[in-house]
């Protein structure tokens, strides 16, 4: 019988995070035309393996998620990238949603959709070599309108279920309650989103049965939207993040990795380090990690441009970003703002 909770604890190790790598088809060929790249099944193979085929990624990675398509197909070493990964102690994950469409009862916001074969499909991807899951709702803010209660409680009911379906099939479930970084509101009305939105998650897991210390949350950080006109310190984020959390998180789940949501590589990074200390200082119950994907990325990928020849130069860049963001994870900032200590432990 597979151990769900000790996979899931794998996950949080040594500083280490999770690589969202998990791009459909259509935000990988749009996030590869942003950087001038023109798309095909092999550009995004090749655009896979750039970051996967990264040599010393172990050292900062306990896990990548996955698409369907990259979880079929081989590096450039000839290997399953499920395979590369898993030799180099890098679990695989794969996401399972089917992506987002217009909730009907409220056009103007998202639904998830991606149930109605999960169970089917599920097994399959344990066979391909995937470890854990993950399924993303979002959540939109305009004014004191959104989000609507009724789209908060069908997304949960879905992520619920979701991870249910997970558990069962012997698959960690990451559970993403994303809150849009778009908009002008405030940080006040994110961080009553974010609570909002995780209170009616948590309690619709409850409501499912399901097993609560196999369960990663993915998470945003409370951040002002971007169209506020204002700039929150780290130090503003980290402590209306920890509060939020604090306030409706369960202590038994297995752990908390934050998205990037938008933000620049430094600012991911930043705010990370500054929510790892507050965790610390007021003493969470859970380990605190990070899953990213363009804040790990874009500057590699500005690099790259998708010429053989940029490739090292990328690579670099990429383990660079690496480095920083596994070192905020560690969470003790010295004079010259090197961030550097040890990983905190947690029974």
């Amino acid at each position: 019988m597979t151990d769900l909770v000790a996979i899931a604890r794998s996950l949080f190790v040594d500083g280490k995070g999770i690589l969202a790598a998990d791009e459909s088809v259509h935000t990988a060929t749009e996030r590869l035309a942003e950087h001038g790249i023109s798309t095909s099944a092999e550009m995004r193979r090749q655009y896979r393996d750039l970051f996967i085929g990264t040599k010393g990624i172990e050292d900062y990675l306990s896990g990548i998620i996955l698409f369907s398509e990259t979880l079929l197909e081989k590096g450039n070493d000839k290997k399953l990238f499920s395979k590369s990964l898993a030799a180099r102690g890098i679990a695989a994950g794969i996401k399972v949603d089917l992506g987002t469409e217009p909730f009907p009862e409220s056009p103007r916001e998202l639904i998830t959709q991606g149930l109605l074969d999960l169970p089917e499909r599920l097994v399959e991807y344990k066979k391909q070599g995937a470890e854990f899951t993950k399924w993303r709702a979002v959540a939109t803010i305009e004014g004191d309108r959104l989000p609507s209660n009724t789209a908060l409680h069908e997304n949960a009911k879905r992520l619920a279920s979701y991870a249910k379906e997970s558990q069962a099939a012997g698959l960690v479930p990451i559970v993403e309650s994303e809150v849009l970084y778009e908009g002008k509101h405030g940080r006040a009305r994110t961080k009553a989103v974010v609570e909002e939105s995780l209170e009616v998650l948590f309690s619709m897991l409850n409501e499912y049965a399901v097993d609560r210390a196999s369960v990663i949350l993915k998470t945003s950080m409370v951040l002002s939207g971007e169209k506020s006109g204002k700039k929150d310190t780290p130090e503003e984020v980290a402590e209306d993040t920890i509060s939020a959390l604090l306030k409706v998180v369960p202590k038994q789940i297995a752990g908390i990795v934050f998205l990037s949501g938008g933000q620049t590589p430094d600012q991911a990074t930043e705010n990370l380090a500054a929510i790892v200390q507050q965790a610390k200082k007021v003493g969470t119950p859970w380990p605190l990690s990070f899953s990213y994907a363009r804040a790990l990325q874009d500057e590699a990928l500005s690099i790259w441009k998708g010429k053989e020849e940029n490739v090292s130069a990328a690579r670099e860049a990429f383990l660079s970003r690496l480095e920083k963001v596994s070192v905020a994870c560690k969470a003790k900032v010295l004079a010259d703002n090197c961030i550097i200590s040890t990983f905190p432990v947690y029974s």
